[in-house]
């Protein structure tokens, strides 16, 4: 089949999430400017560059009680800092709570039943058990077309891993098996691996 996106698709659901698969799942950590800690997954979440290492999440939508986007995006905004959790499979009940549609003032570590720790080169928290956390400096917001899509740039200041991740120098994610997001409600997990050796 082929579609134009502007003239709608004509299937029983939107398959757009489900051919940009799997995407890696940026659990954003942020505090407001009160000081209520924030935690939301995002899965239009990727790195886009090794140095210095930088990631990206993008927000969609807005909420009632937000003048733009949604709480982690509005935090970034006002504070200049975020942290990108990992999830690992063993999460992921914990990770869908924090998911919730919640009024700004809800700490969803405390909704989520999630310990945490604060960051060491920026003011938030950080998931406690979380397979890997990066800290991360904001380095601007672009504005996307359509309402209220928003992406947020930073520059990762700082790096988290579990001890029992590291495998004689390497992070393996077997150890945790990280989560991922599919289309429509499906999500997968990383359980094997296999190498390719890139042509030179």
């Amino acid at each position: 089949m082929f579609y134009e996106p502007k003239n709608g698709h004509g299937l029983p659901h939107n398959p757009f999430n489900a051919l940009i698969t799997p995407r890696p799942i940026g659990w954003i950590s942020t505090r407001s400017v009160d000081g209520v800690d924030n935690l939301a997954p995002y899965s239009f979440f990727n790195g886009v560059s090794y140095e210095p290492p930088q990631v990206m999440f993008a927000s969609t939508g807005r909420k009632p009680d937000r003048a733009r986007g949604k709480d982690s995006i509005g935090n970034v905004i006002d504070t200049g800092v975020f942290c990108v959790n990992v999830v690992g499979f063993a999460m992921r009940e914990a990770m869908n709570a924090s998911s919730k549609p919640a009024p700004r003032d809800v700490d969803e570590f405390d909704l989520a039943g999630l310990a945490r720790t604060e960051c060491e080169t920026i003011a938030c928290s950080r998931i406690t058990e979380a397979p890997a956390s990066m800290e991360c400096k904001l380095v601007r917001t672009v504005d996307l077309p359509g309402e209220a899509n928003i992406v947020a740039f930073g520059e990762v200041t700082g790096i988290h891993i579990k001890d029992d991740c590291l495998v004689d120098g390497i992070f393996d994610v077997t150890r945790y098996q990280p989560l991922a997001r599919l289309g429509y409600q499906d999500y997968t997990r990383v359980t094997e691996l296999f190498s390719l050796v890139r042509p030179t």
